[in-house]
């Protein structure tokens, strides 16, 4: 069988390629396509690892490209879409490309899915669709309310998964995760950020009063996940994925530049993101109870390895810094 990733060359995309191809025989996979456009978040450095694999075809190229994904998904057992502009801030700054690319690149790969016979379908979103929660979890019926471009942009790609599945039937599962963290992840996100300027002795810069909630979910986690739905996951179904560690960015903050060995002499106040969502929280019971899923990776020991890896890999983050 044959397996088409979109977004390999990113953080969480480069991750799940190694993790397929770890269990490729496993699951059945005799080729990995690994579909790119390397826009600036995208390094093909990050691939280093599986590009070598005779079982691995990397193409160069954009899911908005009709030709090229109707002949890439011909015979294509199963797709999972991880493709996407993604960073919030400069979803505020442009939004033009993060709907040219999360709504148009991700309903022409459904159609050349639905073209290509493919099988099975897995779409990869994020928990930000749902906009903001006081009190409580979200579980996967609660309505969409995204509240900026980049989240408007993904609640846009999920419909249209959703909606190629209950037009055409194509066998489409989508998947929201929680704010992922580890290694490779692009500089312009909190924790690498942090780190990063913390190594060159940089005060971190902390949006408004700090108290804004995520909940963090180690990529590795995030991947068995996506492969639990990918293998078992229902046609037609959303699934949550959380990591179970909720944290204030405050308390984020302090935990990371205790790892520096710092103080909060180190934090600068800046003004608050425009329409900032003030707490994330994901119900995960759905993919706990019908796939068994779990997180495995214990927050503290995850975040301590993942400041080591920036401290550790200079040559990798210090090129994209300003990118």
């Amino acid at each position: 069988m044959r397996i088409l990733i979109t977004g390999v060359a990113g953080f969480i995309g480069s991750r799940f390629t190694e993790v397929v191809l770890e269990q490729a025989e496993r699951l059945g996979y005799s080729e990995l396509i690994l579909l790119d456009a390397l826009t600036y978040s995208g390094r093909r450095e990050n691939l280093a690892g599986v590009l070598g694999d005779s079982r691995v075809r990397f193409v160069h190229g954009s899911i908005n490209d009709g030709a090229l994904t109707d002949e890439l998904l011909q015979g294509v057992h199963s797709v999972v879409h991880l493709a996407a502009e993604s960073h919030v801030d400069r979803s505020i700054a442009g939004a033009a490309p993060f709907f040219t690319t999360n709504v148009l690149g991700t309903q022409q790969l459904l159609e050349s899915a639905r073209r290509g016979g493919v099988e099975r379908f897995v779409h990869v979103s994020t928990d930000e669709v749902y906009g903001s929660i006081s009190e409580g979890s979200w579980r996967e019926d609660h309505i969409l309310e995204p509240n900026s471009p980049y989240s408007a942009s993904k609640a846009g790609s999920d419909l249209a998964a959703l909606a190629y599945h209950a037009t055409f039937g194509l066998h489409v599962a989508v998947t929201r995760c929680s704010n992922n963290y580890g290694p490779r992840q692009f500089p312009e996100k909190v924790i690498p950020l942090f780190v990063s300027n913390l190594v060159d002795g940089k005060k971190v810069p902390l949006y408004g009063d700090g108290l804004n909630v995520r909940d963090w979910l180690h990529v590795d986690d995030h991947c068995q996940g996506i492969l639990k739905v990918l293998e078992g996951g229902r046609a037609g179904e959303v699934y949550n994925i959380g990591g179970g560690t909720e944290l204030t960015n405050r308390e984020l903050t302090s935990r990371l530049l205790s790892l520096m060995g710092v103080g909060e002499e180190m934090i600068e106040p800046v003004a608050d993101r425009l329409g900032h969502d003030r707490r994330y929280s994901v119900d995960c019971s759905k993919i706990r109870e019908e796939l068994g899923y779990a997180p495995h990776v214990p927050f503290e020991d995850g975040l301590a390895a993942t400041v080591q890896w920036y401290r550790e890999n200079e040559a990798w983050w210090r090129p994209l810094k300003g990118l």
